[in-house]
């Protein structure tokens, strides 16, 4: 696991910064009061630290050495410090910090935290920036990197367009106005047929001057806009201000999608994205597996143990279940079954994988309140694909039904 150093010498302040990073962080901490006992921690974690946050000012490094010595561990790092200072923030960002927080309450500190999870998610974010002059788009890359992003580079529209179709899942764009072949404007609207504003979020860029760009780039379809030359904090906060909104979105859209009581997908879900594997499959002649799981006898444990068991029952089934098969769709379909698509596999092996699932939730301790409650499973696995997907569940159920005729705790695939 991935870790995250903080350093300061306050204890009131790291007090506060432990507990918000407790709440907030998934990485573990790792703690140092001065300069010295975060160089044996660096020294005794190499390669394992993911980011750090530290005291710009400690007792045996009142000049900012931790800085330089992190940076010189390619650590990327964010500052705080008890007091602003536009000189050294200057200093401090053309070193290359990821940020510069000044210590001015808890929402600071809470800041600095957050930017720490950003930086981990921004690792998963492909961001493309489309500038014809070369210096220009190396600084952009350059500072887009201390925060992480995956990035790509495009030199004007057209070139730009070829990058988006070798990589559709661009989450980010940033780019010029003025560029040769296809400009700014242009690229916006070509890309804007594709990609709703929540899907790509592109950001338009031009020199001072140029009277009424930004308007025109707003109406084109940006998300947002940035004068040429501009503040590396400035991009930041669009820039992060921007992907938070798609997190947001993300969030919202995969939360409808989900059952409230398991947490897996929902049943709409399941026939909207499995639809498409079913004609797939049918068009290339290709195995697609569809099984439904039935945990046995849900009836008596919500009789014997209560209904709040049988939803913590039901979760933790889920869990397991999702967990095992993380590869494939897992969706809830109603009361105590669920669907999974087996896209690529045989009804044999997916028979023999979804023993094995059995057999992992046969073991599970399932505990509610202190009470421990004894689960199987009955699962049918089909491979009949029909003249509609629902065909193919109508012969699970066959399945699922033979499973339980023959004693539950069974897979069944194809007769």
């Amino acid at each position: 696991m991935k870790k995250v150093l903080i350093v300061e010498d306050s204890s009131i302040v790291a007090k506060v910064l432990m507990h918000i990073a407790k709440q907030e962080l998934t990485h573990e901490v790792l703690f140092a009061r001065s300069f010295a006992e975060a160089q044996t921690l660096c020294e005794s974690h190499t390669g394992d630290i993911f980011a750090a946050v530290v005291d710009l000012n400690l007792p045996d490094a009142p000049n900012g050495e931790i800085v330089d010595y992190t940076l010189g561990h390619k650590i990327p790092t964010i500052v705080l410090t008890g007091s602003y200072d536009d000189k050294r923030r200057e200093q401090l960002m053309s070193k290359g910090v990821v940020d510069y927080v000044t210590k001015d309450g808890r929402y600071s500190y809470q800041y600095a935290i957050a930017s720490v999870n950003r930086l981990y998610k921004n690792q998963h974010i492909k961001v493309l920036v489309v500038e014809d002059s070369s210096t220009m788009r190396k600084h952009i890359v350059n500072l887009l990197s201390r925060h992480q992003f995956q990035i790509l580079q495009a030199v004007d529209g057209i070139d730009a367009i070829k990058v988006f179709l070798a990589n559709p899942d661009i989450k980010l764009l940033i780019t010029d106005f003025n560029m040769p072949n296809m400009d700014g404007f242009e690229l916006v609207k070509n890309l804007r047929f594709k990609y709703e504003k929540f899907d790509l979020v592109i950001i338009g860029l031009s020199a001072e001057g140029e009277q009424g760009i930004s308007v025109k780039f707003i109406k084109t379809g940006a998300n947002d806009f940035l004068s040429k030359p501009f503040n590396p904090e400035e991009l930041y906060c669009r820039v992060n201000h921007s992907i938070e909104s798609l997190d947001l979105v993300e969030q919202i859209r995969d939360s409808a999608n989900r059952d409230y009581v398991s947490g897996l997908y929902s049943r709409r879900y399941f026939f909207v994205q499995s639809e498409p594997l079913y004609l797939s499959a049918k068009e290339n002649n290709t195995p697609l597996a569809l099984a439904i799981v039935s945990i046995d006898d849900f009836k008596q444990v919500n009789e014997q143990y209560g209904d709040a068991a049988g939803d913590a029952v039901l979760k933790q089934c889920a869990q397991v279940i999702d967990e095992a098969l993380s590869r494939f769709l897992v969706a809830r379909s109603s009361g105590k079954e669920f669907y999974i698509a087996f896209q690529g596999l045989s009804n044999d092996k997916a028979v023999k994988l979804m023993d094995r699932v059995r057999t992992i939730v046969t073991q599970e301790a399932f505990v509610y309140e202190g009470q421990s409650i004894p689960i199987t499973i009955s699962a049918g696995v089909s491979n009949k694909i029909g003249n509609r997907i629902n065909d193919q569940l109508i012969e699970a159920e066959h399945c699922v039904a033979r499973a339980k005729a023959a004693g539950k705790d069974i897979v069944m695939g194809d007769d």
